[in-house]
C-alpha cells in the first residue's frame, strides 16, 4: 500500500510539474495515456532486445524520464509491463489489418493485399518478430494470461474466413482451405525470413531479410499463396 501511495504521489507531482508554465510554451497538460504509450514504446525496444529476463525496469524508466515507482503504478510489475507490451504489438498489427478494407476488393486482390501487408509489417517491425520469438520461449505463458489476446487475434481468422468464402463463391478459390491454416501459411513465410535471418546468414552467407532480396521475396510469397488458393480447372 505504501508503494502504491508513493507512486500515486509521484504521478500527481508529474502532472503538476507538467502543467506549470514552461517559458513561451505556456502550460503543458499532463497526459497519463501519452505517458503510458511512451513507456510501452520504450519497453517494447527493451524487451525485444534483452528478453523478459534481461530487460531492466531501471533502463526503461531512465529512457522515459520517469521512475520505477511510476512504471509499477501503471503496470503493476515488470511482468505486467511485458504483458502490456505483448498486447500492444499484437493489437497494432490486428488493428492495421482491419484498416485495409479488404471486403471492398476483389477476393484475389484482397488476398494479395493482405499478404503484402503482412510481409511489409514483419519486415519493418523487427521488434514484433523478436517479441513473438521470446514469448514462444516462455511457452506463451504471458499472452495466455491476457484477457484480450485471443479475441484480438480472432479478427484475422474471421477476415480470412470471409475472404475465402467470397473467393469460393466467385469460383476463384479452392473450397478445402481452413482460414487458420491459411493464416499459418502466410505468417510462416513472412516471419521466417526475419526471425531466422542470423542463422540463415551464417549458413548461407546472405541475409534473407536484406534489401537486396526484399522485393523478390515479397512477390514470391504472394504468388506462392495465391497459387495454393486458386481453384484448378
Amino acid at each position: 500500500m505504501k508503494k502504491a501511495s508513493k507512486a500515486a504521489t509521484e504521478v500527481s507531482k508529474a502532472a503538476s510539474a507538467a502543467s506549470t508554465p514552461a517559458g513561451s510554451e505556456g502550460r503543458r497538460k499532463y497526459d497519463p495515456e501519452e505517458t503510458k504509450r511512451n513507456i510501452l514504446d520504450i519497453a517494447t525496444q527493451e524487451f525485444s532486445a534483452m528478453g523478459l529476463t534481461g530487460a531492466r525496469v531501471d533502463a526503461i524508466a531512465e529512457r522515459t524520464n520517469t521512475t520505477k515507482r511510476m512504471l509499477y503504478y501503471y503496470f503493476g510489475s515488470k511482468e505486467g509491463l511485458y504483458e502490456a507490451v505483448l498486447e500492444q504489438v499484437y493489437g497494432d498489427i490486428r488493428a492495421l489489418e482491419q484498416e485495409l478494407e479488404l471486403a471492398e476488393m476483389d477476393p484475389e486482390q484482397a488476398l494479395r493485399e493482405l499478404i503484402g501487408f503482412t510481409f511489409d509489417y514483419h519486415d519493418k517491425h523487427r521488434d514484433f518478430v523478436r517479441l513473438v520469438t521470446i514469448e514462444n520461449v516462455h511457452g506463451a505463458k504471458y499472452v495466455e494470461q491476457s484477457k484480450t489476446f485471443k479475441s484480438r487475434n480472432a479478427t484475422v481468422v474471421k477476415t480470412l474466413e470471409d475472404l475465402i468464402a467470397r473467393g469460393v463463391a466467385a469460383g476463384r478459390f479452392r473450397d478445402d482451405v481452413e482460414p487458420l491454416d491459411l493464416h499459418l501459411m502466410i505468417s510462416s513465410f513472412c516471419f521466417h525470413r526475419v526471425a531466422n535471418r542470423h542463422t540463415w546468414s551464417a549458413a548461407f552467407g546472405r541475409d534473407p531479410s536484406g534489401p537486396r532480396s526484399r522485393a523478390r521475396h515479397r512477390e514470391m510469397i504472394i504468388e506462392a499463396v495465391l497459387c495454393y488458393m486458386r481453384r484448378e480447372g
